[in-house]
């Protein structure tokens, strides 16, 4: 969990287990700092030792996609052969269910969906329904959102909308089709993608997210391309720095393409006015924009710069990751996580005390990663866990 230096003396830590150990079944102790074991037993929302509030919860449902990204899951890496998550492991739709329903009342006010390519999990619908009903049950307001590749989109679009699904957002890195089966190298083409783009807003969405990964080299000169083709659409596009996430992307900073680099290119072109964070912890720098010289327009189509490398924004991260089967990990970029198993599964889950160690957990969060990326450890940059098997 400790990504640069190991915590002070008067520590104890939360045992924790590798990423990849895949059926992990014992107990896992509740440590929790000397002095601090009040934290466990306090109710209401939770913050962590940076002072943090925890409202995001990110929920991998397969760590499986049939995309394979240079970025993400090269083939080189994720072959035939790749040992990926038996069905068994998966948490199942009830024990996420229980999960969210625990993380609610620590502030968890927002949950998205990811994998892997979270719609080759079967009948997601009916998750997305159980999240809703537990929301409205608790008149807790609760956003549901699920990231996606596209490829299968179009014909589930509906059923997630009607199922209570309050935002979708879609990896798009091209609109060339040699350049986007180059990134995302699959039988799938930029046609189908924008078919499931268009099916999202036919069902209702009144915005869809489209996350642009640029990666120096490969598709800079789509940025323009891509804002010329959504300008004037209810799309919320996002331009994302090449990040280093896990240890198969052959990341290299000179493989960065700075967003200030991409404003340049986008100022160039259009009219941008800036525009205010929508929510606490956001992400993304955004900006309305327009043609250069259009008149003046209300219309709301939104450019964000999501510049996690050149411009690090841990100081106000909100955000957890669970893993398809059952890790609790507070960093996209770190090594390793936390069973939650022992408290979901089997016969007296039920008596252990999931709310106290999520509580505990987070109570003691100290990540920060790109703040201090290069003064990680040569050891710590080659153990990250793979962004397939987090979720973005």
């Amino acid at each position: 969990m400790y990504l640069v230096d190991p915590p002070p003396a008067r520590y104890r830590t939360i045992l924790i287990q590798d990423a990849r150990e895949r059926h992990a079944t014992s107990d896992v102790p509740l440590l929790l700092p000397q002095g601090m074991e009040h934290l466990a037993t306090q109710e209401g929302a939770v913050q962590d030792a940076l002072g943090r509030p925890w409202h995001d919860l990110r929920i991998s449902v397969t760590d499986q996609c049939n995309f394979r990204c240079r970025y993400c899951m090269p083939k080189e890496v994720f072959g035939r052969d790749y040992a990926f998550l038996p069905h068994r492991a998966l948490l199942s739709f009830d024990e996420i269910a229980h999960l969210v329903a625990t993380a609610v009342p620590l502030g968890v006010r927002k949950v998205r969906l990811t994998g892997g390519e979270p719609l080759l999990r079967k009948h997601l619908e009916h998750l997305i329904a159980t999240l809703a009903a537990q929301a409205e049950a608790r008149a807790v307001p609760l956003d549901i959102a699920m990231t996606s590749n596209g490829s299968l989109l179009a014909a589930k679009a509906a059923a997630f909308r009607s199922a209570g699904l309050g935002r979708i957002t879609v990896s798009l890195d091209a609109l060339d089709e040699r350049i986007f089966q180059q990134m995302s190298d699959a039988d799938v083409s930029v046609a189908t993608v924008l078919r499931g783009i268009d099916a999202a807003l036919r069902a209702g969405f009144e915005r869809v997210k489209v996350n642009v990964v640029v990666r120096r080299g490969w598709n800079e000169d789509q940025i323009v391309p891509m804002a010329r083709h959504f300008l004037g659409m209810p799309v919320s596009l996002r331009f994302i720095e090449f990040m280093d996430v896990g240890q198969s992307n052959g990341w290299s900073m000179a493989h960065v393409v700075p967003g200030s680099e991409i404003l340049e290119r986008l100022q160039r072109e259009f009219h941008l006015t800036s525009l205010a964070p929508a929510t606490p912890g956001e992400t993304a720098r955004r900006w309305a924009y327009q043609a250069q010289g259009a008149p003046a327009s209300t219309a709301q189509t939104e450019i964000g710069l999501i510049n996690s490398v050149t411009q690090a924004f841990c100081g106000d991260c909100n955000r957890a990751r669970i893993t398809a089967d059952g890790q609790l990990f507070t960093c996209l970029f770190a090594q390793s996580g936390v069973n939650l198993l022992p408290y979901l599964r089997g016969g007296d889950a039920t008596a252990k005390p999931l709310g106290r160690l999520l509580r505990a957990v987070w109570s003691q969060r100290t990540d920060r990663y790109s703040e201090v990326r290069k003064d990680v450890s040569v050891k710590a940059r080659a153990n990250k866990a793979e962004m397939n098997y987090l979720g973005g």
